[in-house]
C-alpha cells in the first residue's frame, strides 16, 4: 500500500510598510513577526513608539544603510520600516445571534480594486463597524497592497471570510439583521432615509457591476446616493464612507 502524505498549505507571509501599519502589527499578538527591516537614521528608527515596540520583539531587527534599504524597497513609501509577518488576516464568519443590538457589518460582494478594498477596510474601522465580510472566491483578495492601503486598520477591524454570500446574508437575516444594499436603483431610498441604528449588514458590490442580482434579492432595502454633478458615478469606497458615517451619526443621535 502506498501512503500519500497530506499536503499542508503553507502559511501566508505578508509585508507592510510605514509607521502606522508597522505600529499596529507590532502591537498585536495575532501574528508571528518574521522580519523587521529598518533604515538606519530613518523616521522609524527615530520614532519613540517604534523604539518601545521593538523592545518586545524576540529577535534583532535588521538595520540597513540608506542605499541598500532604498534598493530593496524601491517604489514603496516605507518611512524607514518594513515588517513581515505570518498569520491569518481573516477568520470564518461566526454566529452573531446574541450580539449587541447595534451591531453593524459591511459585506463586499466581489470588490475588484485593491485600492478601494484597502480604503474600505480603513473607513469601516474608523466608522466603528463590527466587521467586514468578504467572500473566499471572487473579487480581490487581501494582498499586501490592500493591507498597506488600510494603514493598519486590518489589525483592529475583524475581517471575516464566507464561502457563500447568499447563505451568509440569510444567516444574518435569521439572526435579526436587516440587509441594506448600496445600489443605484429606481426602487432605492436615499441613503440617509434608511434606519441603520439596529442590527444591520450593509452590502456593496463591485466597481463595474454593482451588487449581483441574486445577492440583491436578499436585501431588505436598497440605498442610493444621488449624484449632483455631471458624472453619475461614485467610487465604491466613497459610497461606503457616506453610508457608514450616516450609520454612526444615527447611533450617536440615539445615545
Amino acid at each position: 500500500m502506498v501512503c500519500v502524505k497530506s499536503q499542508r498549505t503553507a502559511p501566508q507571509t505578508h509585508t507592510v510598510y510605514g509607521l502606522n501599519s508597522a505600529k499596529q502589527v507590532l502591537r498585536t499578538d495575532r501574528f508571528e513577526i518574521t522580519e523587521i527591516d529598518i533604515h538606519k537614521n530613518g523616521p522609524a528608527e527615530k520614532d519613540p513608539v517604534i523604539t518601545d515596540l521593538l523592545k518586545e520583539v524576540t529577535f534583532a531587527p535588521r538595520y540597513w544603510t540608506n542605499e541598500k534599504f532604498a534598493r530593496k524597497y524601491k517604489g514603496y513609501r516605507t518611512q524607514g520600516i518594513a515588517v513581515s509577518f505570518i498569520g491569518p488576516v481573516t477568520t470564518p464568519f461566526p454566529s452573531f445571534a446574541n450580539g449587541k443590538p447595534t451591531m453593524g457589518f459591511l459585506l463586499g460582494d466581489h470588490i475588484s480594486d485593491p485600492q478601494n478594498l484597502g480604503q474600505i477596510i480603513r473607513t469601516a474601522e474608523c466608522a466603528g463597524l463590527d466587521g467586514l465580510i468578504l467572500p473566499e472566491r471572487g473579487g480581490t483578495q487581501l494582498t499586501d497592497a490592500v493591507l498597506q492601503v488600510s494603514q493598519g486598520a486590518f489589525v483592529t477591524l475583524p475581517i471575516y471570510s464566507c464561502g457563500n454570500v447568499q447563505q451568509t446574508l440569510q444567516q444574518l437575516k435569521d439572526e435579526g439583521f436587516w440587509i441594506v444594499g448600496v445600489e443605484n436603483d429606481e426602487q432605492a431610498k436615499v441613503w440617509y432615509e434608511i434606519d441603520y441604528s439596529g442590527k444591520v449588514a450593509i452590502v456593496v458590490g463591485s466597481e463595474g457591476q454593482g451588487i449581483r442580482q441574486l445577492v440583491r434579492r436578499r436585501c431588505d432595502f436598497l440605498a442610493t446616493i444621488p449624484m449632483q454633478g455631471q458624472i453619475n458615478s461614485l467610487n465604491v469606497s466613497a459610497a461606503v464612507s457616506a453610508v457608514l458615517f450616516e450609520r454612526q451619526r444615527q447611533i450617536n443621535a440615539e445615545k
